[in-house]
């Protein structure tokens, strides 16, 4: 990775000028960063205690859990350490394996959906198969395809970007995005626009499609059950519905290219909204599946109001 580039180090230019701010975000940033590490873990607890929730859909939902705690220390450690810092540098190692974790999460986020998703369609639509067709070993090597699913799909992609060449350093965003950095690179190559397009179909297309495909069979299902058994599919389904919304939403502010629209566009908004999936999907996640799914709400107010 030294040898790939002359230059040893990024500057990343969102930061700026921000003055006595600096403190006030750091706050912020850390209590929003401490909360999400908390929410996740809590959740992740109270279905390891209860053995009640020892089942495929909430063991998906550990793995979910765990990948919010990924792609948020992906971020949000560099965040903190850049608000002290004067020149806001990243070395290129630091910066590669920045971007290796964080592109590697969310593609696992999406797979983790689809994967819950696959969970559901089996328990809805196919119920008396369910315990054997989704039983804890088959679970455990679904989680495993998640995630080697989910590096293949970035390292395939942006494989060649360990390679380049830079001629300039300086990233306007405040983390090491990987268009920003081919950009830099002394001769921008045909195999960025492939693996922009290649990645955005391994890791959003497909499981896209996964999902959206399962969520059809258990609407055409549902619609000749009874009331009570659709009643039961809208709650168990709902979190995942606007996990993946949420996250669809998300991907459209990434892939929006802002340059265009500068002068109508304050910088803040176009640095936070590229954003947005990585500040508020690792959130959204611990408190959906909290509130909406009654075995874990319940088991949320045993743990944390019923322990002596």
């Amino acid at each position: 990775m030294g040898n790939s580039s002359e230059i040893v180090s990024f500057v990343l230019s969102a930061y700026g000028n921000i003055g006595e701010l600096k403190y006030l975000y750091f706050i912020i940033i850390l209590v929003w960063y401490l909360s999400i590490c908390v929410a996740n873990t809590v959740l992740i607890v109270v279905i390891r205690v209860n053995r009640r929730l020892h089942e495929p859909m909430y063991i998906l939902l550990c793995n979910l859990c765990v990948n919010e705690i990924n792609i948020s220390t992906s971020l949000y450690p560099l965040l903190l350490s850049q608000m002290f810092s004067d020149r806001h540098e990243v070395t290129v190692p630091w910066c590669f394996l920045q971007m290796c974790f964080m592109y590697t999460s969310a593609p696992a986020e999406f797979c983790s959906l689809a994967a819950m998703s696959y969970d559901r369609y089996i328990s809805i639509c196919h119920p008396l198969r369910y315990n054997v067709i989704m039983n804890t070993e088959r679970v455990f090597l679904l989680i495993l395809l998640v995630w080697l699913y989910s590096f293949l799909s970035f390292i395939f992609p942006f494989s060649f970007i360990f390679s380049l060449k830079f001629c300039g350093n300086i990233i306007h965003n405040a983390y090491c995005d990987h268009q920003l950095i081919i950009r830099l690179s002394c001769a921008v190559p045909i195999q960025s626009f492939i693996s922009n397009i290649s990645f955005l179909l391994l890791s959003v297309f497909i499981p896209f499609s996964l999902i959206s495909v399962t969520y059809m069979k258990i609407l055409r299902v549902c619609r000749k059950t009874s009331k009570e058994n659709k009643q039961k599919a809208v709650t168990t389904c709902t979190p995942q519905i606007i996990s993946v919304s949420n996250l669809f939403v998300g991907c459209i502010f990434y892939f929006i290219d802002f340059k265009f629209l500068v002068s109508q566009v304050p910088d803040e908004v176009r640095i936070i909204l590229p954003m947005y999936f990585l500040i508020f999907q690792p959130m959204l996640t611990p408190f959906m599946y909290g509130f909406k799914l009654p075995k874990i709400r319940q088991s949320y107010q045993r743990f944390l109001f019923e322990r002596k």
